[in-house]
């Protein structure tokens, strides 16, 4: 008797178990995990001390803070001086001399390498082709190579290429690694809130004059929102 009775409670517990799989998916797989952020890459763990995760654009890397201070550079740095400063360049960091030594930077705009790690992000907004590593936007330059350019999704182009230059400013002390993030969470909050994405304009979104001007609007209320002065 006792062997029948566990018998029907092991098969009653795998019905149970059968019964609960259509719930657990509804609830599991369908559902974003906590602090989902379209586009953006979550970091795998804690973020060691001295670096920063780089997210945006489902980027998902690792990054020396600006300012971190090194002996030596990796042994396959290029470097490309830049009114009168010799930066040093290599995996998506760049360096920049610091007495005898040399400090993590970020880099002027305006200035051409030769190359860009493999890993680099691609990415479309606007219409126009960028690439993307450690906060920086890079556009492929005529005369060969990639320039530095200001970031794009802050007073994005038209469409042309061409856009007011827009400046900001951390008022509040903000890192260079902190700004970058900030100006990604912003664009993503503000396509939420207009249903604008400029990186979809190159995939067929039909967009007008209006809805450009109120995703800038709204980008520049999150960044002010965050401790930005934007001019």
């Amino acid at each position: 008797m006792s062997k029948i009775r566990a018998a029907a409670i092991a098969v009653l517990c795998i019905a149970c178990s059968i019964a609960a799989v259509p719930s657990m998916a509804q609830g599991g797989r369908g559902a974003p995990p906590p602090g989902h952020r379209p586009g953006y890459a979550p970091p795998p763990g804690p973020v060691p001390r001295g670096q920063w995760w780089d997210g945006a654009h489902g980027h998902g890397h690792y990054y020396p803070v600006a300012g971190w201070r090194v002996n030596t550079l990796p042994p396959h740095v290029a470097y490309y001086p830049y009114h009168g400063v010799r930066y040093g360049y290599w995996g998506g960091v760049w360096y920049a001399p610091y007495g005898g030594s040399w400090v993590v930077a970020r880099p002027p705009y305006g200035v051409v390498i030769g190359g860009l790690p493999a890993f680099a992000t691609v990415v479309t907004i606007g219409g126009i082709g960028y690439w993307y590593a450690n906060g920086v936007y890079y556009r492929e330059y005529a005369g060969g190579g990639y320039e530095v350019v200001p970031s794009p999704i802050v007073g994005m182009p038209d469409g042309t290429g061409t856009a007011g230059r827009t400046y900001i400013y951390p008022k509040m002390g903000q890192s260079a690694e902190k700004q970058a993030s900030d100006e990604y969470e912003c664009h993503r909050w503000a396509v939420g809130q207009t249903g604008f994405d400029p990186t979809a304009a190159a995939t067929g979104q039909t967009t007008v004059s209006t809805q450009r001007s109120d995703y800038v609007r709204a980008q520049t209320a999150c960044l002010e929102g965050r401790g930005y002065t934007i001019r």
